[in-house]
């Protein structure tokens, strides 16, 4: 799919650019962080200053990705990983209930201030349970990824939608173990975005997914004093489970 920068993204740039012209909280934050990089890693640090929000895709792109209608009210959802929530509010609207995991404290605690049910990480599997999982930039953070993608499939309604977005190329990057490399590889090869997504889309259908759409995004983050907003570049794939 190709998509454009609509209303929602344009929002979320001018915002990031706008907080970059804030100094003085710049600065705060330089400081803050400079303190508290002792003790706490960087997405804790993010989250008790409320700051480094991702974006991935809009209401209107997560539409054309599921080609769901507008009024449309599944059941249920679960966003791994999910972060601050940024990202889940893009889906959330489209479903009765929310839930999401997340490893850092402070970041659950934003989740539950959005009104999420936040779910423990070893906690979420639910045989048949979700009309829909998604693993925004996680696999590249996680331990066990193909363990999770496993438990993904069992944990979703027959023909129950699984979003996923990879930052490309792929590195993997463990925060939580010492070596940072995770003790499960993906089998996601090639030198260039195109044969790395072709690897990604394989390895999914083998697993039990059958790819609907795909498209190509930024994966966009709140900026500081050095560049107003940081972006990488994202491949953002829609599949459906199939029965094995």
């Amino acid at each position: 799919l190709q998509f454009h920068n609509d209303s929602e993204t344009e929002s979320f740039i001018t915002s990031s650019f706008e907080q970059s012209d804030w100094i003085l909280t710049q600065l705060w934050y330089n400081f803050a962080k400079s303190i508290l990089s002792w003790f706490y890693c960087q997405t804790d640090i993010n989250g008790m200053l409320n700051r480094g929000s991702m974006f991935v895709f809009s209401k209107e792109q997560f539409l054309k990705m599921t080609k769901l209608e507008a009024n449309t009210k599944l059941d249920s959802m679960l966003d791994l990983g999910a972060g601050d929530g940024k990202p889940t509010q893009s889906m959330s609207c489209f479903f009765t209930e929310i839930f999401t995991t997340e490893v850092s404290a402070p970041m659950r605690k934003s989740l539950g201030q959005k009104g999420f049910k936040v779910l423990e990480i070893d906690n979420w599997l639910k045989p048949g349970g979700y009309d829909l999982i998604s693993a925004l930039n996680l696999f590249d953070r996680c331990d066990k990824p193909l363990g999770i993608v496993a438990d993904i499939h069992t944990s979703l309604k027959p023909g129950g939608f699984f979003l996923v977005a990879l930052v490309l190329p792929f590195k993997p990057y463990v925060e939580s173990v010492p070596s940072h490399k995770p003790s499960e590889k993906m089998d996601i090869t090639g030198e260039t975005f195109e044969t790395q997504v072709e690897a990604a889309v394989t390895m999914f259908e083998g697993i039990g997914f059958k790819l609907k759409s795909w498209a190509r995004v930024p994966y966009l983050c709140e900026g500081d004093l050095n560049r107003p907003i940081y972006h990488l570049n994202n491949a953002l794939m829609m599949f459906k489970k199939k029965d094995l």
